[in-house]
């Protein structure tokens, strides 16, 4: 099992002997010498940040990297990209806030359509996406 399973299993089960265990199996991984010269140098860069890659030991609440936020900021760079800009700061405003009710609501599993349809025909028939949020932070 690599260390990356291990961790997301960690993630989902912490266990303070496993916990004990994953630092000295980073340290077997990253001082591993390979005789190629540039994977050596990563892997001495990689053990350089243990403690910042190994936090989630100590809170397993912390994602393990930061695609959610990179795959956030690359939908709106390319919703910009597409749409050649905008004209004044208030289509940006109205922009920023599209993609915002878009993005969360696709990471709570809400039909987005099914959200802005509910608003805007006044109906609030679903709840906000505020309140969803809150619910699912109190879960975890």
């Amino acid at each position: 099992m690599g260390l990356l399973w291990e961790l997301c299993e960690f993630r989902e089960n912490p266990d303070l002997e496993i916990a004990k265990q994953l630092p000295t199996k980073f340290d077997q991984l990253f001082s591993t010498i390979t005789g190629y010269e540039k994977l050596d140098e990563r892997s001495c860069k990689t053990k350089e940040n243990k403690e910042h890659l190994l936090k989630t030991l100590i809170s397993p609440e912390v994602p393990l990297n930061n695609n959610a936020a990179e795959l956030a900021a690359r939908a709106k760079v390319r919703k910009r990209d597409v749409s050649l800009q905008t004209i004044t700061d208030e289509r940006t405003r109205a922009n920023d806030t599209f993609m915002t009710i878009v993005q969360t609501a696709k990471k709570l599993s809400v039909s987005a359509y099914d959200y802005i349809f509910d608003r805007v025909s006044n109906t609030f028939e679903m709840p906000s996406l505020a309140k969803l949020i809150r619910e699912k932070s109190s879960l975890s």
